[in-house]
């Protein structure tokens, strides 16, 4: 179905051996973001929506404007899309303020959503402007060539796995900018990655796809709190939480995250977590994997998980391996999903309705 406020695409190719077959209808604001395993078709998808996979068919419908379909095609140039690839691909002859007036020129000064020194900001490359890319970090380079696609003024900003050649400090470097871009800018962004870490942070809508189909889709707390999950994704099973910082407690290198029904920090309880560069009043996402929540029926003082929230069974559910139990808990309005075994089950008795303890290990929360 296609809604005048969405990104749809119905795709089909058969590429060799691989074959394509997807429907998506994804907002057309936020981070929408493509997961799953290299080769299931995530990039094919994204060069499909840009106009740069002619072999696949289809329909491609951004906010009510066909760009493909039986009788049109728009080429890639008129589409209005930016796009960001793995490798930077920066202009290596230029300086970074002259790579970035490149992305500038490409639009009319009367049509430009993205002012010059906006994108300079939200990227934090004022510093750089004067080197040639080859003086840059890999995650610097991706920040200019991320600040170039902007200043063409996007309708819609494409990245394929724009940190996948980062290593994980450079990664931890580059999240908080792209988190930024969602805050601060009215561009919907379509994001592919197999990181499972970037989703968590980085996504509003999840797409879950694996051997050219989508297995699951929707906004990313409910995708990845469904019980019926493909197995394929099972291990995925998590809750995420928007949280923000209450105390800090330097002796140990804690931090304490408050949580709420609602949006209303603290009306569900709080977390303790190892502390990364937070500060008082930050607003942090958090995953909880339900296979890191454990459950006991009283509160244990005498045990090194510092996390304990008293919570009451609201769902006892069977999966499809028959030693595992899905166990969702209400936390004063905060749903939580647990997976333990059956036999924890059968031997502490839980039925639904029962007030029990949600058990977390704060180095479970990294």
């Amino acid at each position: 179905m296609i809604l005048q406020n969405s990104i749809s695409c119905e795709l089909n190719a058969q590429l060799g051996d691989f074959s394509l077959d997807v429907a998506l209808t994804l907002p057309a604001r936020g981070v929408s973001v493509l997961f799953g395993p290299s080769g299931c078709g995530k990039t094919t998808v994204l060069r499909a929506i840009a106009g740069l996979e002619p072999r696949v068919s289809g329909v491609v419908n951004i906010a009510g404007e066909v760009w493909q379909d039986q009788a049109t095609f728009i080429p890639p140039y008129r589409r209005g899309v930016g796009m960001v690839f793995q490798q930077p691909s920066l202009f290596a002859h230029l300086t970074v303020e002259q790579n970035l007036q490149f992305g500038l020129k490409r639009t009319p000064a009367a049509q430009r959503r993205v002012g010059y020194e906006r994108a300079v900001d939200l990227l934090g490359i004022a510093h750089l402007l004067p080197r040639q890319p080859d003086k840059l970090s890999g995650g610097e380079q991706q920040r200019v060539a991320i600040a170039r696609a902007l200043l063409a003024s996007p309708t819609l900003l494409l990245l394929d796995e724009p940190l996948a050649a980062l290593d994980a400090p450079r990664k931890a470097e580059l999240l908080p900018y792209l988190a930024s871009l969602n805050r601060e800018l009215n561009i919907p962004l379509v994001y592919v990655t197999h990181a499972m870490d970037e989703v968590s942070q980085l996504a509003d809508y999840l797409v879950l796809m694996s051997a050219g189909r989508v297995r699951a889709q929707g906004p990313l707390a409910a995708t990845l709190a469904q019980p019926d999950l493909p197995p394929e994704f099972a291990d995925e099973l998590s809750t995420i939480l928007d949280t923000r910082v209450t105390a800090l407690c330097d002796d140990f290198y804690l931090t304490t995250l408050a949580f709420g029904a609602d949006g209303v920090a603290g009306a569900g309880g709080e977390l303790r977590v190892p502390t990364k560069h937070h500060h008082i009043g930050q607003p942090q996402r958090l995953r909880i994997f339900a296979r890191d929540i454990s459950i006991a029926t009283s509160e244990h003082v005498d045990t090194s998980i510092v996390n304990r929230l008293p919570a009451t069974i609201a769902a006892l559910i069977p999966t499809s391996h028959p030693a595992h139990v899905l166990v969702q808990l209400d936390v004063n309005g905060t749903l939580l999903m647990a997976r333990i075994t059956a036999y924890s089950q059968v031997s502490l008795d839980l039925s639904v309705g029962q007030r029990v303890w949600a058990q977390v290990k704060a180095v479970a929360l990294l």
